[in-house]
């Protein structure tokens, strides 16, 4: 599986970004998908995941209220639609697919990643 990251941008806060994470190999739309970001300086975290039916999601608590992750299997991509988002928010943010269905909000779970997209929020 091979992920593409983009959508990612310059974006005052309280403005809103949607990224896309697409993905190549059969076996994608059997793949749960998670978003995670890193900061300068900061270690990699969790921002949000949806399974390969997209019955479940999870999303990290600075994410709750503001973001909303999907998926188009046909498409073979999985969105992030970020609203309300703060200068906090900034960072690369990288999705990344697991084999199996499961969700988890563990980095070192994740089998493939994309290769990151920039998201910059101004005050």
């Amino acid at each position: 599986v091979q992920l593409q990251a983009s959508g990612g941008g310059l974006v005052q806060a309280g403005g809103c970004l949607r990224l896309s994470c697409v993905g190549s190999g059969r076996t994608f739309s059997r793949n749960a998908i998670s978003w995670f970001r890193q900061a300068p300086g900061k270690e990699r975290e969790f921002v949000s995941a949806i399974s390969w039916s997209a019955g479940s999601t999870d999303y990290a608590d600075s994410a709750k209220g503001r973001f909303t992750i999907s998926r188009d299997n046909a498409k073979n991509t999985v969105y992030l639609q970020m609203n309300s988002l703060k200068p906090e928010d900034t960072a690369v943010y990288y999705c990344a697919a697991r084999i199996g269905s499961t969700i988890t909000t563990i980095a070192g779970y994740y089998d493939y990643w994309g290769q990151g997209t920039q998201v910059t929020v101004s005050s």
